[in-house]
């Protein structure tokens, strides 16, 4: 029967409970204690006789054949009873010691018969959880049913209550309540008591120490509840480790999970309230149907049913760490930092078309769906933020995200092809950006071109419908692809040692040696095929990606780096064509952040003149229409002095920046 029971982790019931059973010896089912469930066994003096009793029916019944024999004795008056039955009725109504030992019963040969001193282990009341919670129905057990148990209301079979779906405790309690509700259950009706159990790991310290009181490193979760929130703090507790691992117990934790989850998330929401609440978005226009709707708003939405998907699954897997880590990636790195940095324009600029319509509904299609899949692990947060933008569309007929029904994928809306093509731009672009930040070159500077080699001519088709929108994000002017097995990039392939030694053992070192001598070629079928078959000692071993690492080198005047298949070549040299365009940029960045500082509204027009930019002429000169349609200036002129202004720095140049509003 334990074979049958999902085990989390399943170690735990093959190995501790398994071995457990398997090892188990008879039950000592008494205790010598005064407190607890009294024994109902009733004995003869020479031992010879006894009656073991099944229900309090059952102990009246044999009471009354005690007073009707003499072996107990009752007179009106007893107890402030006027008849036997009610004072039957007060004898049995708390079966607890010291009451229960004033009864006395009476043998099948006449004897009087003792209870037994003793009391039932108080771990055979928590296995008998699953049916003593309700009750005997005596009707039932007269009618000899499988299950003589009360049902409540809108319950038709005791079937639908055991065995039960799921039960949590402690990993302590394999020898206590996981075994009583199994022993119990396996004895009386041959069944599991619970299909899933999750058995509960320890709450230890930062540094993996038991917390107690004499070391003082207890963490008192009130205080910490009510200085970061119970959201934070259940989210913390569900991500940091999954519920039966051993948990390191860090408040830095939970400060993080506010900063990077909960504020971005948080972020994304306020961006998206800032600007639907200038264009009046209220969701009343129809859903704009998928196949309308530009690459970027399906390729967010698929991702979304995407995660909607695996996060149902780890849910009916008992996975909630695994679900919360795949709705923070899922926030983190495709909705905030990908999809709204890609569409930032598209809510801010135009006209209310339905271009901007659909990205004000896909965004908030995101939220929505968003805060209904982390409600359960954060309940306040995620009911704050539904009701506030259910207020305004109403959607849904329903007065808190609890009430709203989890969120099921629609397969529909799921495009394989187009989720893999977007993490292919992602990846190009993490890795490029990266390169940026090694050389301090902002993005806002213009490059020329990256190398891309290709591994096969599907990888060459995605990277080619997402060219212009890597270009964009990465502010180069074009991209090349490279064959795999191209002269330029060099690379550099050594073993992964944690890896090979977990699977080859003593051949490991025999294998890294035969890595030192790989050629480009062999590198690159490795990169291509992902496995490569290796002669060692006239064995045949297989290599894997995870068994190696790969490193690229760099090239002068370019910066080359890699992730697992991917690998770019970034020309870092920097044209004065290339120089005049980023500095334009830089403006632009300056002038916006003047704006905002002076509490300009988003559609306010400017007039902008700058003091001390003589040596930036010629890239205002060149870049003037672009600098004004971002920045909504009506004029952008250079002169000799301004009568107020603020000083900014724009690539070391130190100039003064006057921005006026139109009208004001």
């Amino acid at each position: 029967l334990n074979k049958t029971i999902n085990w989390k982790p399943k170690s735990t019931g093959e190995g501790r409970f398994g071995n457990w059973l398997e090892n188990m010896v008879d039950w000592n089912l008494s205790r010598s204690r005064f407190w607890g469930t009294a024994l109902p066994i009733w004995k003869t003096e020479d031992g010879e006789e006894e009656k073991c009793i099944g229900t309090i029916e059952e102990l009246r019944e044999e009471l009354k054949k005690s007073f009707d024999s003499r072996v107990m004795k009752y007179e009106p008056g007893m107890k402030d009873t006027n008849d036997l039955t009610s004072y039957i009725l007060l004898l049995t109504a708390d079966l607890h010691k010291p009451y229960v030992d004033e009864i006395i019963l009476m043998s099948d040969s006449g004897k009087p018969m003792n209870r037994v001193p003793d009391l039932i282990d108080v771990w055979f009341d928590s296995g008998a959880m699953p049916y003593a919670q309700w009750g005997l129905d005596y009707e039932k057990v007269k009618n000899g049913d499988k299950y003589p148990f009360k049902l409540p209301a809108g319950v038709n079979s005791f079937e639908e209550l055991y065995p039960a779906s799921f039960i949590a405790e402690g990993v302590d309690q394999t020898r206590g309540w996981f075994y009583t509700l199994h022993a119990i259950s396996s004895l009386v009706y041959e069944s599991v008591a619970y299909k899933t159990v999750v058995s509960n790991g320890l709450v230890l310290d930062k540094n993996g120490n038991k917390m107690s009181k004499r070391l003082g490193n207890v963490v008192d979760p009130f205080h910490t509840i009510s200085t970061y929130g119970a959201d934070a703090t259940r989210w913390y507790l569900i991500t940091n480790a999954s519920p039966w691992d051993n948990m390191k117990f860090d408040i830095e934790g939970i400060k993080e999970v506010q900063r990077k989850f909960f504020g971005t998330l948080y972020n994304t929401y306020q961006f998206f309230a800032l600007y639907s609440n200038v264009d009046g978005f209220a969701f009343t226009e129809a859903a704009i149907p998928l196949k309308e709707r530009p690459e970027i708003d399906r390729w967010v939405l698929s991702s979304l049913h995407t995660l909607i998907k695996k996060v149902n699954e780890s849910m009916d897997d008992y996975e909630p760490t695994q679900a919360g880590r795949l709705i923070e990636e899922f926030v983190d790195e495709h909705l905030s930092n990908w999809y709204v940095r890609l569409c930032r324009r598209r809510f801010w600029k135009g006209e209310y078309e339905q271009d901007k319509i659909s990205a004000y509904q896909t965004l908030y299609e995101c939220l929505e769906t968003v805060v209904r899949l982390i409600a359960p692990i954060s309940p306040f947060f995620s009911d704050v933020v539904f009701q506030n933008l259910n207020s305004v569309t109403n959607r849904f007929k329903v007065a808190s995200v609890h009430h709203a029904d989890f969120p099921e994928a629609n397969e529909t809306v799921i495009d394989v092809e187009l989720e893999e093509r977007m993490q292919l731009a992602q990846d190009v672009c993490s890795l490029v950006l990266s390169l940026r930040k090694k050389e301090n070159i902002k993005v806002r500077q213009p490059l020329q071109k990256i190398l891309i080699p290709i591994l096969n001519p599907h990888m060459k088709e995605q990277l080619l419908l997402i060219e212009d929108l890597i270009k964009t994000e990465l502010n180069v002017k074009e991209i090349e692809y490279l064959t795999a097995d191209n002269s330029f990039i060099k690379k550099k392939i050594k073993a992964n040692f944690q890896s090979l030694g977990k699977r080859l053992g003593s051949k490991m070192k025999t294998v890294a040696a035969a890595l030192g001598n790989f050629s480009q070629v062999q590198i690159a079928q490795l990169e291509k095929e992902t496995v490569y078959n290796l002669l060692v000692d006239n064995e045949t071993v297989a290599l894997y990606l995870a068994d190696v690492e790969i490193s690229s080198e760099d090239i002068p005047g370019w910066l080359v780096a890699n992730k697992g298949t991917v690998t770019v070549a970034l020309d870092v040299t920097i044209s004065p064509e290339l120089m005049n365009e980023g500095t334009a940029r830089e403006l632009v960045n300056r002038i916006q952040k003047i704006r905002k500082d002076n509490g300009f509204e988003l559609t306010d027009r400017i007039f902008v003149q700058l003091e001390g930019a003589e040596t930036l002429a010629t890239s205002i000169s060149e870049y003037k229409s672009y600098i004004c349609a971002e920045i909504l200036a009506e004029s952008l002129d250079l002169v000799s002095k301004t009568s107020s202004g603020t000083e900014v720095e724009v690539n070391d140049i130190l100039i003064k920046i006057q921005v006026s509003k139109k009208g004001g």
